[in-house]
């Protein structure tokens, strides 16, 4: 098992400061999934963009797939953000220590 955490995140960046004060305390090697409206912060060409792109340079992002698609999100997701499906969010929550749950 990791030793490291998994952050969720269900908010939109667009909306309040959550993304960004998640990625503030997220320590190098911990993971990201987006989740809900948090599946925003993926999409390319966006404000957050470049804070995201910076952040995946430490922790590993994940969006979850079905979230993406309810949103009509499939074409836009950038590039080093991986799509996982809800065993794959099973997956992540099994494989760290911890979960913090940002809202």
């Amino acid at each position: 098992m990791a030793k490291t955490m998994l952050h969720t995140v269900n908010k939109s960046p667009f909306d309040n400061g959550t993304l960004q004060t998640c990625l503030k305390f997220a320590r190098q090697g911990s993971a990201v999934l987006l989740i809900e409206d948090g599946v925003y912060a993926a999409a390319r060409d966006t404000t957050v963009s470049k804070q995201v792109q910076e952040a995946l340079k430490s922790v590993s992002i994940y969006a979850l797939k079905p979230d993406i698609e309810a949103r009509g999100m499939q074409d836009r997701v950038m590039d080093g953000v991986r799509l996982v499906d809800y065993e794959g969010f099973v997956d992540l929550v099994a494989q760290h220590k911890a979960v913090q749950s940002w809202v």
